[in-house]
């Protein structure tokens, strides 16, 4: 098929070279000059492992193909739009600037006849009652343009894995059953392959297609708050919450995953997310149906307080002066991504408190560096660490979990060390001399 993608950020960069991995022709439109130029070289933008990969041997193919120009996108069958929704300025609401611009572009430059329906099919986290906005405006356009809401589940670091293999594909289709067929024969046909898996195909209108996204991460915020929850108590009794996690994780209408206790969730998707699900509900007239995503929130934003707090208590609550080696930039491994990163914004209050910070990324230094060029950023653990009196481990990379703690001892001039990820070995640190602390773990002799 022929395919344009509106957007290539994370999403739709990694949606483009997939969707070409499969045999599509593929079109894909940014407004950022620089940023298509180095994915027209088949250069990732960004760091995600697989995508450099796929995306060389989709340009290399001649399958895809990036531009600024919107009028190249006239005689594609589908319109991916992957445009970001950020969170406007001073509200919780999401901005939908960017998804309106692209719905502009489909509208003025696809060709369409009386009997060649194209498709707009939104991918973008968006507010309930998005997509039938957009259906509205392509009606009155006079074209032939069909609408869909197809949400993506992209991991950030699995992104190449969760376009090609999904755990699901839903289509929001319209009440209209007729053009609903017609909907889901396009996307049955761009989604052969992935069909082919038996992986599950899910059909619901719009609403419930855009509610799919929020509703699930809402729900992993919500499980991560908690566990973040338990770990407050845990400090107050002298209970060790990797413990507790584990022993109700075995309970399989719980599972264990997202019951790592730490500082806390961040990146593009999560906060603004269930912010803007907040925003909307109120809109709706139902807000007080999430007021818990409120707390969920403050959960949140409370332990990148308590990070820093246990920082200050380690030197009598002042940190003038101190050289503190923060290990981790970006929201998470496997990724250079440092949008709303508790990291980062650790590192930045301990910085505003007074301390030497020293941070180190294996990703994200050189985009910290421009966003950031006040703090000061190292290639290295071991130019971080140098002569520092605490250690913070706060992205749980590869390369910081398997530190040697018996190696890093004779570095530092004081050997703290806060393990806001709760990815360290307790007792191998301690056994190598180090003042261990985690997020919610007592010291305990079981």
């Amino acid at each position: 098929m022929r395919i344009s993608t509106i957007g290539c950020g994370y999403l739709g960069a990694v949606h483009a070279a997939c969707m070409a991995e499969l045999g599509h022709e593929v079109i894909g439109v940014d407004v950022d000059a620089a940023k298509v130029e180095k994915l027209s070289r088949g250069e990732s933008p960004f760091h995600e492992p697989g995508f450099p990969e796929v995306l060389a041997r989709a340009v290399e193919s001649g399958r895809l193909h990036f531009t600024t120009d919107a009028s190249q996108i006239a005689d594609c069958e589908i319109h991916f739009i992957g445009v970001g929704t950020p969170q406007m300025q001073g509200r919780y609401a999401a901005d939908m600037t960017y998804v309106d611009a692209a719905v502009d572009s489909v509208l003025t430059h696809a060709n369409t006849s009386p009997d060649q329906p194209v498709l707009i099919a939104g991918k973008s986290t968006v507010p309930v009652g998005t997509a039938a906005g957009i259906a509205e405006r392509a009606a009155a356009s006079g074209k032939n343009i069909l609408v869909a809401w197809n949400p993506e589940f992209l991991r950030e670091g699995f992104a190449v894995q969760d376009t090609l293999h999904p755990d699901r594909i839903v289509y929001g289709l319209p009440e209209d059953r007729e053009e609903g067929e017609v909907i889901r024969e396009m996307l049955d046909r761009c989604y052969a392959q992935l069909l082919e898996e038996q992986i599950p195909r899910l059909l619901t209108n719009y609403p419930t297609a855009e509610l799919v996204k929020v509703a699930a991460n809402s729900f992993l915020a919500t499980k991560i708050s908690f566990i973040n929850a338990m770990a407050e108590l845990c400090d107050a009794t002298g209970g060790d919450v990797t413990k507790l996690a584990e022993a109700i994780g075995h309970d399989d209408r719980i599972g264990k995953k997202f019951l790592r206790a730490g500082i806390g969730f961040g990146g593009g998707c999560l906060p603004k997310d269930i912010r803007a699900f907040m925003a909307r509900a109120g809109e709706l007239g139902v807000d007080q149906t999430l007021t818990f995503l409120r707390e969920v929130d403050a959960i949140n934003l409370r332990r990148r307080e308590t990070a820093v707090e246990m920082a200050a208590d380690l030197f009598g609550g002042r940190l003038v002066g101190r050289k503190i080696a923060v290990l981790g930039a970006a929201f998470k491994p496997n990724s250079d991504d440092l949008r709303d990163s508790p990291a980062l914004d650790i590192a930045t209050r301990l910085w505003a408190r007074g301390a030497d910070v020293v941070i180190t990324d294996p990703a994200a230094g050189d985009n910290l560096r421009k966003a950031r060029p006040d703090l000061h950023v190292v290639d290295t653990v071991e130019q971080a660490v140098k002569n520092s009196d605490l250690l913070m481990v706060l992205t749980e990379w590869k390369d910081f979990t398997e530190l040697d703690p018996a190696e890093l001892r004779p570095r530092v001039r004081e050997a703290h060390v806060i393990d806001g990820r709760n990815v360290l070995d307790p007792q191998a640190w301690s056994d190598a001399g180090w003042d261990y602390r985690g997020m919610g773990r007592g010291v305990s002799t079981w």
